[in-house]
């Protein structure tokens, strides 16, 4: 183990050395228990505040695991179907209209149904994508932006709303294309649920699972914590700090109105390991139950059609399907890997990774602020030291 830790520095270490990244978290458990962890490089690069195993990330879209864990629960207690249409618990969204390649506008053949948020096989587009829906959704987060800094910040169930107001990419459930369904459950919870998203988390799950240091926003006395997110700059040639929003995300300060489920949460790595062990074990750790035994197996198990995952084109999806908002390995020779079929997890729009092995009951958590990252090659690099460790 001391030599897997060993690789395991000389990755990251030589990503800082090379400027690729300011610092880095990792943390490898199995059963359960640390086998390796260490920090690398800075938090806070400028001011030379030193990665720390404490130090707060933005999760980006390493939410959304968290936020079909919030929805499976409220499943288990009967209070919604995940065959249910999306509008009964957000009316918006009854009677979508659907865009074909020429721009025609059509009603869709069906509603779009919680199962399709879960699995981004809804037709919700992100905003960076290249199509004409796409393109409206993101003039709609630049609207919502600037009514935020003119002082009318939406909440979470008013950004699902306006969401409805942009055409399908295509036909609920005939393709996979990530987007803001992540976004649209959190306001789902809300409704199912009679709370807001973000107490609903805290209750349901963060309090639970001790995970003190997760949630939508950072408290003015936890600051000091907060990692400085990072973007390559091609005049420079080098990281400078990300001055910029991206979908309504930059202050995290208290008192925020739109709580992102696709997006919006911050955590350490300690903390979202808690959950990742949870998940491993079945929904429960040390004694306190999240989610049922057989939900965490729905949850990580593939949904994908064939013809969906036709679509799934990603290169770092390769070999994999999709299950609840995270990523199901299936083929590990398509991935070039030597992980196990059954393997899942997810990654953040900053490079935050996290892979969970049920075979191995092993998890591997690499934690950097990168804009643009996602799986990094050094998360990459990692998962193969991780599982040639395994005995």
């Amino acid at each position: 183990m001391f030599a897997c830790k060993k690789i395991m520095e000389e990755i990251v270490g030589e990503a800082i050395r090379k400027g690729e990244i300011a610092g880095a978290n990792v943390l490898l458990t199995r059963h359960g228990r640390e086998l390796c962890g260490f920090s690398l490089g800075y938090a806070d690069r400028e001011a030379g505040i030193p990665m720390e195993r404490d130090t707060i990330f933005r999760m980006f879209s390493m939410t959304k695991p968290i936020t079909a864990a919030a929805v499976l629960i409220l499943a288990e207690r009967g209070k919604l179907d995940l065959w249910d249409n999306l509008s009964r618990y957000i009316p918006a969204f009854a009677h979508m209209q659907v865009m074909g390649a020429d721009g025609s506008l059509k009603e869709a053949e069906r509603e779009i149904r919680i199962m399709d948020l879960l699995t981004m096989t809804s037709g919700i587009p992100y905003g960076d994508m290249d199509c004409e829906p796409a393109r409206r959704m993101g003039a709609l987060m630049a609207e919502l932006e600037e009514e935020k800094k003119m002082g009318r910040p939406a909440d979470t169930l008013e950004y699902c709303r306006r969401m409805a107001e942009v055409p399908l990419c295509f036909e609920p459930g005939q393709q996979w294309r990530y987007g803001f369904s992540a976004d649209i459950l959190g306001g789902v919870v809300e409704t199912a649920s009679g709370t807001r998203y973000g107490k609903f988390l805290e209750k349901e799950i963060f309090a639970p699972l001790g995970m003190r240091d997760t949630g939508f926003t950072v408290p003015r006395e936890k600051r000091n914590r907060f990692a400085v997110n990072y973007e390559w700059k091609e005049e420079s040639g080098r990281l400078e700090p990300f001055l910029g929003s991206t979908l309504g995300l930059d202050d995290y300060e208290e008192g925020l109105r739109f709580e992102s489920g696709g997006a919006g949460l911050v955590s350490t790595i300690e903390d979202y390991s808690r959950f990742a062990h949870m998940l491993l074990q079945g929904g429960s750790l040390n004694g306190t139950r999240i989610l049922g035994r057989r939900t965490v197996e729905f949850m990580r198990s593939n949904h994908l059609s064939p013809a969906q995952r036709a679509s799934c084109d990603w290169d770092s999806m390769k070999g994999h399907g999709y299950g609840c908002l995270v990523r199901v390995l299936e083929n590990p020779g398509e991935w070039g890997s030597n992980a196990d079929r059954g393997e899942f997890g997810w990654d953040g729009w900053t490079g935050n990774y996290i892979t969970m092995s049920p075979t191995e009951d092993m998890a591997l958590l690499y934690f950097i602020q990168r804009c643009g990252a996602g799986t990094t090659a050094e998360a990459r690099k990692l998962r193969m030291t991780a599982y040639a460790a395994m005995e």
